[in-house]
């Protein structure tokens, strides 16, 4: 784990490796200055020499301005080695989820994979900084504090060593029981950072239906789970703080009681006391330090490996050697398909599924819901692989073309599309950022958008909100088909994607589908029958397997489940009327 986050280092690593030198050259001028003040008692103020007095004081005064810069140097160089550390690693597990495929994605929460990328990777850049400064200068400190004790009086230097084994002992106890409670803490932060993502999200429907009170309930339940858990974290740190202050009173009583008898029978000077003093105080604030570090140290293991967990997962589709990277036709072949999510066939979603569609025909699928319509499709452009059997377009198994070239020729608007923040030009350049002006006007002619488009002030250049959130179902979907469109596919596949407009509009779209588009394969996933009754084939689908294949008549005359539909629909229309 340590080797992986290590590799996110960089071009950081000057910075890193400065950052302790200075540290130390910083220690080293702060344990110099006790010693060059018992010298002063001892040798200049005892002795009344205020020469030596002044020479020695002068070394005092540049040596604490030496410890002043040295300090204010791997205070610089840490902060930009964390934060570019940081940096790095947030760029790394970005690139990497990218890379995932839909498997890989429904394995982690939105929610999850937001507070990997934001607090995990803080809790791991403070751990980082801590490290490489205060986590060298305690030891440092403490060493040659130790040192410089032992060289005074290796006696009452003694009493340090003592202190030191008695702390570790207990500081090890602390973070070993402290460690499962923050492992389970930023668990539940996902918890609590899916229920603000999803309130937010969905903020309108909560309104619409006054559920403010029921989301504030959900959003303490969380938090409370999120506190209870600290709380139980920082019941265990609490005993850090007194066990740091006992230990340091009772060296400092001990150092008082011994040194004091050993001025009387002169086995030690004021001066040397003074400065056992001063390195006591040097040695236990180090350990307290070591202690804090402990503590983050701790809390980012836990972000750690939940950071690594994202950056260890691989997309489970890649690109074979020699991958095939031009498309031939919109042909579409289904050869003893089985499909399942969890990879195990006694759960599938699609079963047995044989079909072949030519290019450039019109192809409906009708089906109830859970009936896999969606599961269908999204394996012609390779979003997922299939358990067994193949799929091929063109002629060619789906798994031996490059990724990108195979889904550049098959668009596809799913059921849950999403415009982003930009203008109506950017978000349509989605699908062909090279597109002409021209280019984007026919699209959206083609996909009825150009009338409503036409209709606002800036027309294409209209700011579209996140999540298009001032523009209609309707217009945000017929948005999403010229998007799939400027990619000038061989197969064009609309996922329910025109149920939100009339059907009007739907019709006009069809047609200019049948006039425009006649060498492109054409499949559309649609809840109403008028939607795919004038397409070459339609698909019947029921629990995963394929219950009719045939033209609107054909079905009509020997499918119970398209004849119940359509006369449930008919029926509806009239009664309407």
């Amino acid at each position: 784990m340590i080797k992986k986050l290590m590799g996110y280092i960089g071009e950081f690593k000057k910075e890193s490796i400065i950052t302790p030198i200075f540290v130390a050259l910083e220690v080293v001028m702060e344990v110099l200055i006790p010693l060059l003040m018992s010298m002063i008692i001892d040798n200049g103020v005892t002795k009344g020499n205020i020469r030596y007095v002044c020479i020695v004081g002068v070394i005092m005064l540049l040596a604490s301005f030496l410890s002043l810069s040295f300090g204010i140097l791997n205070g610089k160089f840490a902060a930009k080695a964390s934060t570019g550390f940081a940096r790095n690693l947030r760029r790394g597990i970005y690139y990497n989820i990218q890379e995932y495929s839909f498997s890989n994605i429904d394995k982690y929460s939105t929610a999850g994979l937001i507070t990997r990328l934001t607090t995990d990777v803080t809790n791991v850049q403070n751990a980082y900084q801590m490290v490489i400064r205060m986590f060298v200068r305690a030891p440092f400190m403490m060493i040659f504090a130790m040192a410089m004790s032992f060289y005074i009086n290796a006696k009452l230097a003694l009493i340090f060593l003592a202190a030191i084994i008695f702390l570790g002992i207990l500081l090890y106890f602390i973070m070993t029981g402290v460690h499962p409670y923050f492992k389970e803490v930023f668990k539940k932060y996902d918890g609590l950072n899916a229920s603000v993502q999803e309130n937010l999200t969905g903020i309108r429907v909560v309104k619409a239906y006054v559920r403010e009170d029921h989301e504030i309930e959900k959003f303490h339940g969380a938090s409370k789970v999120l506190y209870d858990y600290f709380i139980k974290a920082e019941k265990i740190i609490v005993f850090n703080a007194p066990l740091m202050q006992f230990t340091v009173y009772t060296c400092i009583l001990l150092l008082s009681w011994l040194g004091a008898k050993m001025i009387v029978v002169k086995d030690m000077t004021t001066g040397e006391l003074m400065s056992l003093f001063t390195y006591t105080t040097n040695i236990m604030i180090s350990l307290m330090v070591i202690s804090m570090v402990f503590v983050m140290v701790v809390m980012a293991k836990s972000s750690a490996e939940r950071i690594v967990e994202v950056l260890d997962e691989k997309s489970d589709l890649s690109n074979k050697e020699n991958a095939i990277h031009e498309v031939k036709n919109g042909s579409i072949e289904f050869e003893n398909v089985n499909f399942s999510y969890s990879k195990d066939m006694e759960k599938l979603s699609l079963k047995n599924i044989n079909i072949s569609i030519k290019t450039g025909e019109f192809i409906g699928v009708i089906g109830g819901t859970g009936s896999a319509k969606s599961t269908f499709v999204q394996l012609i452009p390779r979003l997922y692989d299939v358990t067994s059997g193949c799929v091929k377009v063109g002629g060619v198994d789906v798994r031996d073309y490059d990724i990108e070239s195979l889904r550049n020729k098959v668009s596809v608007v799913l059921q849950k599309n999403v415009l982003f923040s930009g203008t109506i030009k950017e978000n349509l350049r989605w699908g062909n950022k090279e597109a002409t002006d021209e280019e984007l006007i026919e699209a959206s002619r083609q996909a009825q958008a150009d009338e409503f488009i036409e209709t606002f002030p800036d027309k294409y250049d209209t700011f579209i909100e996140q999540g298009g959130n001032n523009v209609s179902g309707g217009q945000k979907q017929r948005l999403c088909i010229a998007r799939a469109l400027l990619k000038k596919p061989k197969i064009l596949i609309l996922d329910d994607s025109t149920s939100a407009v009339d059907t009007k509009t739907d019709a006009l779209i069809r047609k200019s589908f049948k006039e425009t588009m006649p060498d492109i394969t054409k499949i559309i996933i649609a809840q109403r029958i008028s939607s795919v009754q004038e397409a070459d084939k339609i698909i019947v689908l029921d629990d995963g397997e394929i219950n009719g294949f045939g033209t609107h008549e054909e079905l009509l005359a020997s499918n119970a489940i398209y004849r119940e539909v359509y006369e449930s629909q008919v029926k509806g229309d009239d009664d309407n009327a």
